[in-house]
């Protein structure tokens, strides 16, 4: 090649390597990464809470004898249902069945009595008008006729108390409900006012479930309640719903009953009680459960979805938003409650918030992203130096 052609390429190839080193130091700036967002509105939720209780029959009654004696029998079977009234034992009742006779006899000579003395009051009387007695005899008269009528009244006493004590000895149900073990059989010895029940009898038609809720969280609720944050008004108000030992929901709903007045000072906690049907005795008296109490509805609730909470290094609930100009911005959060998948926000975010779900690791505060809705953001790599976190 001649020396005049070498010498016009040379400048050429420099500038094109020129131009080559100027290309690879500056390349084009990558586009904004892609998010996936939710945009938060208010909406109302009914607030409830889960807390452990044990079930109580609603009527215990300690079956008990009123006369002394010896059991003669025994009408029921252990841990079956009674009905009020039922004879459950028999107590030997000659002795008492005696004294009703005995009882009955010494009615009926107080009864001949008082007409002797009656008869002999008149005719004192009908002497007194000729002066045949005395005034103070015909006082007498009187007053015996008046004491036998006494006797009489007393002696009728008597029998009814013999009726009783011997109605007594046969030993009944004083409530309907399923009767539990007995602890005396035949020929046992029982006496009135032992300490020992003979049985019990526990009501198993409606039961009571008593739950223990912190004197905090009752009085957060008021607050709200006060503020006009929650509504108790209505019939959901009051719902209460059973978590079974084995994990399953009671299909029965229970009712709100009352709250106690006072605060356990070794718990700091209010006892609740609710009312439950219990038509086929699913509930056993300390049982426990777990019970779902409704306390409320909250008129104009922020849900966040849980996969666009998170926390920061301290353990703040933290959550990345799409602000203005698309650029993210970090909120502080704080939450009350899950709902299923989701947070109820009480502070940190409001209706409108474009609230990041997906694409977290990919962005960090003051960075311009391209909002889209979730599961339509393109997977991409972080850039580098980028944070993997909040």
């Amino acid at each position: 090649m001649p020396q005049k052609s070498r010498a016009h390429i040379l400048p050429i190839s420099a500038a094109l390597l020129l131009l080559a080193g100027c290309g690879a130091q500056q390349p084009p700036a990558p586009p904004p990464p892609e998010v996936g967002v939710v945009t938060l509105k208010a909406e109302p939720v009914t607030l409830a809470t889960e807390l452990p209780g044990r079930v109580s029959a609603l009527e215990t009654s300690e079956v008990r004898p009123q006369v002394s004696g010896i059991v003669e029998r025994r009408f029921f079977e252990q841990g079956s249902l009674v009905r009020k009234g039922q004879i459950l034992y028999q107590i030997q009742d000659a002795p008492y069945r005696a004294a009703l006779a005995t009882a009955q006899g010494n009615l009926a000579m107080a009864q001949a009595a008082i007409r002797a003395s009656q008869l002999q009051a008149e005719r004192y009387h009908r002497l007194l008008a000729i002066k045949g007695v005395s005034q103070q005899e015909v006082d007498n008269a009187d007053a015996s006729a008046d004491q036998a009528r006494a006797t009489v009244q007393a002696r009728k006493a008597e029998v009814q108390a013999a009726r009783i004590n011997l109605d007594f000895t046969r030993v009944r149900a004083p409530i309907s409900g399923r009767i539990g073990r007995s602890i005396v059989t035949a020929g046992a010895l029982v006496q009135t006012g032992q300490a020992d029940a003979l049985a019990t009898i526990q009501g198993m038609g409606r039961v009571y479930v008593d739950v223990t809720q912190p004197a905090a969280e009752l009085l957060d609720l008021k607050e709200a309640v006060r503020a006009g944050k929650v509504s108790r008004d209505g019939a959901d108000a009051a719902r209460v719903a059973l978590i079974l030992p084995n994990g399953k929901t009671y299909p029965v709903e229970g009712h709100l009953e009352f709250s106690e007045v006072t605060v356990d000072p070794s718990s700091g906690s209010v006892t609740v009680r609710a009312t439950f049907p219990n038509p086929d005795g699913t509930l056993l008296p300390g049982m426990y459960v777990r019970a779902k109490l409704v306390e409320g509805v909250r008129r104009a609730a922020v849900l966040a979805p849980q996969q666009g909470v998170t926390r920061d290094e301290r353990g703040n609930s933290v959550a990345l938003v799409v602000g203005k100009g698309d650029k993210v911005e970090q909120r502080q959060l704080t939450t009350d409650r899950a709902i299923g998948d989701k947070w109820v926000v009480t502070d940190g975010l409001k209706p409108g918030d474009r609230l990041i779900v997906e694409g977290l690791l990919n962005v960090r505060p003051g960075q311009q992203v391209v909002a889209k809705a979730p599961e339509q953001v393109a997977v991409a790599s972080a850039p580098s130096g980028a944070k993997g976190g909040n």
